[in-house]
């Protein structure tokens, strides 16, 4: 064996431990969070906030999807049972020009009861980074500076994060029923969360 077939070796054996540690960690780190995740699933240390805000999902012509609207109804449950005097819906309008999530949520909630000027409607957000956001913007000029954040179960923890990222103190009120039934799908729904939430720490996601 001649020296450069030997540094070869001795490089590629290298690059090889070096993946290797990268990969442990990432694994280590994602399986860290799918704990967090399950944790924060729970709900439990729900306070009382300035304002609820609810993470939107679809809308279709105007209408909340079922899991929007289940949302929305856990948010008007709570703003009915005193835990804050302001809902925030949250979402843009994706690919429909005539409706934007946070506005058909808004809508949602007046029709069921929430007096007008307890509703405030975020509606450029394209995904939930930039909801959290803008959110900040809206919140801090109104004085805001508690929320209770609707979400379903797994997503909460990531909505937290990325709200308290933005200085807000956050509790958690995930949609009940919003866990998936199954063990498959549990494990795919918390990988998938815990996945995102590593991209977004390495700022390769909003």
């Amino acid at each position: 064996m001649n020296q450069s077939t030997a540094n070869g070796d001795a490089r590629r054996h290298w690059i090889l431990r070096v993946a290797g540690l990268v990969a442990l960690l990432l694994i280590t780190f994602i399986a860290a969070t799918a704990i967090r995740i399950v944790r924060e699933s729970s709900g439990e240390g729900l306070k009382s906030a300035d304002v609820i805000v609810v993470f939107g999902a679809a809308e279709y012509a105007g209408r909340p999807s079922p899991v929007f609207r289940a949302r929305l109804d856990h948010a008007y449950d709570l703003f009915r049972r005193g835990v804050a005097p302001v809902i925030i819906t949250t979402g843009g309008s994706g690919s429909d020009p005539d409706y934007s999530e946070g506005g058909v949520g808004h809508d949602y909630l007046m029709h069921r009861g929430v007096p007008e000027h307890s509703l405030i409607a975020e509606t450029q957000g394209s995904d939930t980074a930039q909801s959290a956001k803008r959110v900040m913007v809206i919140m801090r000029a109104n004085g805001m500076h508690s929320c209770v954040a609707v979400s379903d179960g797994y997503h909460v923890f990531r909505v937290k994060a990325l709200l308290e990222h933005e200085g807000i103190q956050v509790y958690v009120a995930p949609r009940p029923g919003s866990l998936p039934h199954t063990r498959w799908q549990r494990t795919l729904g918390v990988l998938r969360e815990s996945i995102s939430y590593l991209f977004w720490k390495l700022h390769l996601a909003g």
